[in-house]
């Protein structure tokens, strides 16, 4: 059974590459994903590491959360699914007050 992991704090030039090959030293990386800004394409400085088993995923999270990479404390947590949003109003901020 998968695990998707939350990795924040990455360096902004770190690659989907990059990401991967840092996790698949504790295990097989399903999938490896820097979520970047959709106007410009730069890095967010987060992203996704989805690992092929729970015990894999947790000795990548035991090892990775607060160690140094490009200088930068990672951070990694158990990924949770996205909280639903109320739909945005199409009205200005005037209209509403």
């Amino acid at each position: 059974m998968e695990k998707k992991l939350f990795v924040g704090n990455l360096p902004y030039n770190m690659t989907d590459a990059e990401l991967e090959q840092t996790f698949s030293e504790y295990g097989a990386v399903e999938s490896a994903v820097v979520i970047r800004d959709r106007d410009t394409g730069r890095s967010r400085g987060f992203g996704f590491v989805e690992m092929a088993s729970t015990d894999e995923a947790e000795a990548a999270q035991r090892a990775l959360d607060g160690s140094a990479v490009g200088g930068r404390p990672l951070r990694v947590n158990e990924a949770h699914p996205r909280e639903a949003r109320p739909p945005r109003s199409s009205a200005s901020y005037d209209d509403r007050w």
